[in-house]
Parts: C-alpha cells; sequence; structure tokens
C-alpha cells in the first residue's frame, strides 16, 4: 500500500488542546475562517484540513470514509497535541467516529449535522439524496450551478448574511470529480458499528430545521454513543455553525470547557 501524505491543513492559535475541523462534501477549510478564529480567541489552537481530494489536494484512489478517516489519522498524529477535539460536520461528521476508532490520541468529539449511515434516514432518504445531489451534474451542470441552489435549500428559513454567503461560495469552489467520489463514498458507509464503539465525550448538535441531519435522526445517532451530549439549534438549518453562531458557539464552547476540564480531572 502507498504511503499516504499528510492532509493539507492549516493551523491557528495556541494551547494545550487541539481542535481539528473537518467539513462536509461541499467545501473545504476555507469556511470554517470565522469558526477557527473564534476557536483560537478562546484558548484553543485549531487544525482545519482540505479532505484529501479537497482543495488543491489530489482525488485519493479508493475514494472511501475509511480512506479520509485514516488520513485524519495520521495529521492528529503528525500535528496534534496534548489533547485533540476531532469537530465533524455532515461528511466529517461520518469520519470523525471513525477518526476516534483509528486514534488513540483522540479526547472529544463533535458531530454537527450527520447521521451515522445515510440508511438511517428510512428506505427512501439515500436514494433522494444522491439524486438531488448528482442529477444536476448529469444534466451537465457544472457543480457551482448545482451545488448553490441546493446549499442554499439546506439553510433554515431567514438565514443569510456573510458567514452563510462564505459557505455558499466555498461549497461553488468543490471539484466535480471529487464530489462525485465523496457522495458515493458517503452512501457506500455505513457508521452504526463504528459509533457504537465510540468512548470519548461527544456532542451531536442539529440544526432544528436541517432536512438532512435531522434533529430527530441527530438524536438517534447520540443515543448510539455512551454518555453522549445532545444540542438543537433553533433558527438554524445544515449549516448551524454559520447560521446562529452564537448561539451554537455558546453550547459548543461550554461542551468543550466541561468535559475537556472532566478528562483532565480524571487524568
Amino acid at each position: 500500500m502507498a504511503v499516504q501524505r499528510c492532509p493539507d491543513h492549516l493551523v491557528a492559535g495556541d494551547g494545550d488542546t487541539t481542535v481539528f475541523l473537518l467539513h462536509g462534501g461541499y467545501g473545504s477549510k476555507d469556511y470554517w475562517r470565522p469558526q477557527i478564529e473564534t476557536l483560537a480567541m478562546n484558548g484553543y489552537r485549531v487544525v482545519a484540513w482540505d479532505a484529501p481530494g479537497y482543495g488543491i489536494s489530489p482525488l485519493p484512489e479508493p475514494f472511501s470514509i475509511e480512506r479520509l478517516a485514516e488520513s485524519c489519522a495520521l495529521l492528529i498524529e503528525t500535528v496534534g497535541s496534548a489533547r485533540n477535539v476531532v469537530f465533524g460536520h455532515s461528511m466529517g461528521g461520518l469520519i470523525a467516529p471513525k477518526v476516534c476508532e483509528l486514534s488513540s490520541r483522540v479526547d472529544a468529539l463533535v458531530l454537527s449535522a450527520t447521521l451515522a449511515s445515510l440508511q438511517q434516514g428510512g428506505k427512501d432518504f439515500a436514494s433522494d439524496f444522491l439524486e438531488k445531489r448528482l442529477a444536476p451534474l448529469t444534466q451537465n451542470a457544472t457543480l457551482a450551478a448545482a451545488a448553490t441552489p441546493l446549499v442554499k435549500s439546506m439553510f433554515a428559513p431567514g438565514s443569510g448574511g456573510p458567514l452563510a454567503d462564505l459557505i455558499i461560495e466555498v461549497a461553488a469552489t468543490t471539484r466535480t470529480p471529487t464530489f462525485r467520489a465523496a457522495m458515493y463514498a458517503i452512501q457506500a458507509w455505513d457508521g452504526a458499528p463504528v459509533v457504537q464503539r465510540v468512548h470519548v465525550p461527544t456532542l451531536c448538535i442539529a440544526g432544528r430545521h436541517d432536512p438532512v441531519g435531522k434533529p430527530e435522526e441527530m438524536q438517534k445517532l447520540a443515543a448510539l454513543i455512551p454518555g453522549s451530549e445532545m444540542q438543537v439549534i433553533d433558527n438554524a438549518g445544515h449549516y448551524a455553525w454559520a447560521e446562529q453562531p452564537e448561539a451554537f458557539n455558546r453550547v459548543l464552547l461550554d461542551f468543550l470547557r466541561r468535559r475537556l476540564a472532566a478528562n483532565r480531572s480524571a487524568a
């Protein structure tokens, strides 16, 4: 097997706790800029990656959730600190539990707008999920043209502003071959057995109006993880951390303070 390259990433902030930010199927590390600033200002070191195939990194073959998790575990081994938190959004939330299984250096998880697998949403959900994302490309639309209306449809009614605009802007830059590979990898992944083996403090966050990581489905995900916490952000959809940043970050920072302090005391 070829040796994996360390994924492209940026590092910001300082401290003995590093928060690794894993983006979704649309996007790259660039849409995390406001979140990076918030975490760094609150005393955390932050590493935001471009998943293999995203940004300017080459598309791996094969492309799978497990392969991405292996790359993230390598990143943690290479640039992690004394304590490490993996924050996975959407596709990143599928990757994060597998990273926890592969790396002994993960101290906490944050799962945003995600599921254990697409099959969790019901028998028609997985096929509908793929159809909505790939059919516009089959009709010869560019990814930018196809992504913009779909991303907008995942916001809560009335959501907008510069953070939402950043999501749309970055999503439109995703390369089409990478996006196709990511959608098929998401469809193929069954993460329920992996999620049940998570053994670190975990926060699950859902937007009240998210059509993908629906609150009731994220509650089922949280129930698979012993001792996990579940929070719902009102007036938010799939991108709660950009749609309602104050409410989202209040929940996130409180979790990090409490659960990591408890871990430190136990050690």
